[in-house]
């Protein structure tokens, strides 16, 4: 764990990737696209927590049809900034079985996490499953995850944080996205 003074220094030396205003229209444009294929279907949308919290409180304000909300928590990366060995903390409590499934979390990276969710899902009997992140980082170590059809933005191979992105923890609660200052 970083210091709160140490770590409003790294905010103070980052790089404003996209506004507040960005991020919005980002998640706006990619609702209508949700609503076309899920208003009739009586989904179930599904938070991975902590980071998905953000986009899944974003996301469901601009979805005016009958869904049902449930969370799950599963992590690699306990406030750091390498991901490690998968550990579920909390698993939904919402029967999936027959029903359209919508992940929703902040960041598509290397897919690690959200390729085990979509497996989770399939093993208890969703219908369909589908993710939808506000973010996918743009590199070439992410493993295959075709769930992944919704992005509202894509960011740089950087270390970035806020609108539920972490930096050790600190900087969940920003409405824009930031990313590490790089070394010059």
């Amino acid at each position: 764990m970083i210091e709160t003074k140490d770590a409003q220094s790294i905010l103070n030396h980052s790089d404003c990737l996209l506004t507040a205003e960005q991020v919005e229209a980002a998640i706006k444009s990619m609702a209508g696209l949700v609503v076309a294929e899920y208003s009739d279907k009586n989904p179930l949308a599904l938070c991975v927590m902590k980071g998905g919290a953000f986009t899944a409180c974003a996301l469901l304000q601009h979805l005016e049809f009958p869904l049902e909300f449930d969370f799950l928590q599963v992590m690699r990366y306990r406030n750091t900034t390498q991901g490690g060995n998968l550990e579920w903390r909390v698993k939904p409590s919402t029967d999936m079985a027959g029903r359209h499934v919508l992940i929703i979390d902040d960041i598509f990276d290397e897919g690690v996490t959200l390729r085990e969710v979509v497996k989770y899902c399939q093993d208890h009997g969703a219908q369909s499953v589908k993710v939808a992140v506000l973010t996918r980082k743009l590199h070439n170590r992410s493993v295959e995850v075709p769930e992944v059809q919704y992005i509202a933005l894509d960011v740089p191979d950087r270390y970035v944080f806020g609108c539920g992105m972490d930096y050790h923890g600190y900087f969940r609660n920003l409405n824009a996205i930031y990313a590490i200052k790089e070394e010059s």
